[in-house]
């Protein structure tokens, strides 16, 4: 137990717990109008955390050395779960994207998995010098990314994008070869944008926000509403008006704007500076790491999850287009929540790995 990153434990189980509070604060009211039960999402939120829990101590206690060996295999199992969405009978679609696979008992996600497998296996490819292998990496992403695009989501491409190229810094790579890249990628997210009509729409919304306020802009209108009704201290747990089928995606993307509503800037500001410290933490565990693989295997869950974090709350806060990208530990969603809990499981048994050493 002292070899236990309490520092990093502690606020990640904060932060589950009082998303589980939050999402029967924000589903209760679409949860008995949709099924007649108001804890239906809250309830199936409470078996994945579980779940996650179990991953995170699995993780913990195995031996972070051991991916090293794994890492293609791992791999290999991603690139066919990414690619089963697309196979009828198997592939679940919902609202026009193809994300999900069906396993008959349940449903998962596999460009969640995806964000794992690729942190081990580049962490365990990169702890190596090896000439030459910007056009192999570039490949090999661009394949994963292609993927996850078809479904289609962005969000969640641009996330493990950056993840692999955080990875490939930590690395070693030369910061020319970033300079060069940073235009290209920006160049190609703008044109995917652009070839999307949904896509174009929420960056016209997010360029003039007042444009089309019944229909394009409807959602980023009722996150603002929610974020100055909260005011200073809130109005109070359980005493959104938002949650009333006003605000969209309620308990997955926007969760944060009732999380403001509710507590307000103060409640929101210490939500924020958790997630902070979980990221600083994270990253501080993987400078201290002892060999290279620790050092770029932590180095990308933490990169990934400041990603999604900073993603979530920038379209919250109109600083980016809103996206379908879940704030991690808080949002209703099975994959994400496993795999965020699974990644922090790895990242402390590095730390653990440090003690020993």
């Amino acid at each position: 137990m002292k070899k236990i990153d309490l520092v990093l434990l502690l606020p990640v189980v904060g932060l589950t717990l009082f998303g589980l509070l939050m999402l029967y604060d924000a589903s209760s009211f679409v949860s008995f109008r949709d099924f007649g039960n108001k804890y239906h999402y809250v309830s199936e939120q409470l078996v994945w955390l579980l779940l996650g829990y179990a991953g995170l101590s699995f993780a913990y206690l195995f031996d972070y050395k051991k991916y090293y060996n794994l890492a293609l295999p791992i791999l290999i199992v991603s690139l066919i779960s990414l690619m089963l969405v697309f196979v009828p009978g198997l592939g679940v679609k919902v609202l026009g994207a193809r994300r999900w696979v069906n396993l008959g008992f349940s449903v998962f996600q596999p460009s969640e998995i995806a964000k794992i497998a690729l942190a081990i296996y580049l962490s365990a490819w990169f702890s190596n010098k090896e000439k030459g292998r910007l056009i192999a990496f570039l490949l090999l992403i661009g394949f994963v990314v292609f993927l996850i695009i078809l479904q289609p989501d962005l969000g969640t491409a641009f996330i493990i994008l950056s993840e692999a190229m955080v990875i490939y810094f930590l690395s070693g790579a030369s910061i020319m070869q970033f300079i060069y890249l940073i235009p290209i990628i920006a160049l190609a997210i703008f044109a995917l944008i652009k070839l999307e009509p949904y896509r174009a729409q929420r960056l016209a919304v997010f360029l003039n926000p007042n444009v089309d306020l019944q229909t394009s802009s409807y959602h980023i209108r009722q996150i603002l509403i929610a974020l100055g009704s909260g005011g200073l201290f809130g109005l109070g747990l359980g005493n959104s008006l938002q949650k009333f089928a006003y605000l969209p995606e309620s308990t997955t993307d926007s969760i944060f704007a009732i999380i403001a509503e509710e507590t307000g800037f103060v409640g929101a500001g210490i939500v924020i500076l958790i997630f902070v410290l979980i990221v600083t933490r994270c990253f501080n565990i993987a400078f201290s790491a002892k060999d290279k693989f620790g050092k770029l295997l932590a180095g990308g869950i933490a990169s990934y999850l400041a990603l999604q974090t900073l993603i979530n709350l920038g379209s919250q806060t109109a600083i980016v287009p809103v996206t379908g990208v879940p704030l991690p530990f808080i949002s209703y969603g099975g994959s994400a929540l496993v795999v965020s809990l699974y990644g922090i499981g790895i990242i402390l048994n590095i730390s653990k790995q440090n003690k020993k050493n």
